[in-house]
């Protein structure tokens, strides 16, 4: 039978993972203690490959059974087996030493279980119970490791990572509908009369204001979510303000574009950016009442508002 990999080394492996394949997710935990970057690490890492295997090449059959296989892995692990990869040493330790509810992890797997069944979604209730699964259930594995006390906290957990994927979901358009899936709710697209332009990658009035109409609810998911902030312990609320911070920023960088996520280069934040929110956090030049952005900048356009919200 093979050796599990020494925790050291299972933890220098999430890391990797984390540097390379979240680059804004890594640059917010930069800002944790070393224990708390590297616990989070270790469950991006998991959930990470997760992803891998609903994603991969192969047939349906192949990658439901490499989803079943992980959720045989993960129990392994926790019960003390963690030989089947890299990650699992460093996982096992995680969930045990931060209490990290084990069927959160199983939800998250469940998500990606979505992906090879369900390529259209409905409604929007279709569509925020898929991103509980693949978002909401990260944003509550983390304020395990971040610590809170508030029991307020695990909802707001949920609302920023609804904000988080909402924010994926409109800069993702046209990549996920080269896989086939629109995450985009159906009743919006008829309401709006905007199906055959998203067909068509073609940006026309009504296909913008259906996008104008997600950012909302982005925004107002980010409005909730951010008052998770005072929740957690004081150490990580640096991590947690700039990961807000940049993401919200996306969803800024979609409006700006009038959302044309067609024809517009993939959104994203410079590197330079990325390194002045990360100073700002670090010196806490945040806000000081919780908020998202320090900035009188009108919101009206995205139906959203400042993101200010107060502490308690």
């Amino acid at each position: 039978m093979p050796e599990p990999l020494p925790l050291a080394a299972s933890f220098q492996f999430c890391r990797g993972v984390t540097r390379a394949a979240a680059r804004n997710f890594y640059y917010a935990l930069r800002l944790l203690p070393s224990a708390k970057r590297d616990a989070i690490c270790a469950l991006y890492a998991f959930m990470r490959h997760a992803d891998d295997l609903s994603d991969s090449g192969g047939d349906l059959a192949s990658r439901q059974r490499a989803l079943a296989g992980w959720r045989a892995s993960l129990d392994r692990a926790l019960a003390g087996d963690a030989a089947d990869h890299p990650a699992l040493p460093a996982l096992a330790h995680t969930v045990h030493h931060y209490a990290v509810p084990k069927r959160l992890l199983h939800d998250l797997v469940s998500g990606t279980e979505m992906d090879l069944s369900i390529c259209r979604y409905e409604t929007f209730a279709d569509v925020r119970e898929y991103c509980y699964r693949v978002a909401g259930t990260v944003g509550l594995c983390c304020i395990s490791v971040f610590g809170y006390e508030d029991s307020r906290a695990p909802l707001l957990a949920e609302k920023l990572g609804l904000a988080f994927q909402l924010t994926n979901i409109l800069r993702d358009v046209v990549p996920d509908m080269r896989m086939g899936r629109i995450y985009l709710p159906q009743e919006d697209l008829r309401r709006f009369q905007c199906g055959a332009a998203l067909e068509q990658l073609r940006l026309t009035p009504e296909f913008a204001a259906m996008m104008r109409f997600q950012a909302a609810r982005a925004w107002e998911s980010y409005e909730e979510g951010i008052g998770l902030l005072p929740l957690v312990s004081e150490d990580s609320r640096a991590a947690l303000w700039a990961l807000a911070r940049i993401y919200s920023g996306l969803l800024d960088r979609i409006a700006a574009c009038h959302y044309d996520v067609f024809t517009t280069t993939r959104v994203r934040l410079s590197a330079a950016e990325k390194t002045w929110v990360m100073l700002r956090a670090r010196l806490g030049w945040w806000p000081r009442d919780y908020g998202i952005e320090d900035s009188d900048r009108d919101r009206r356009g995205t139906g959203g508002s400042l993101l200010r919200r107060r502490a308690g």
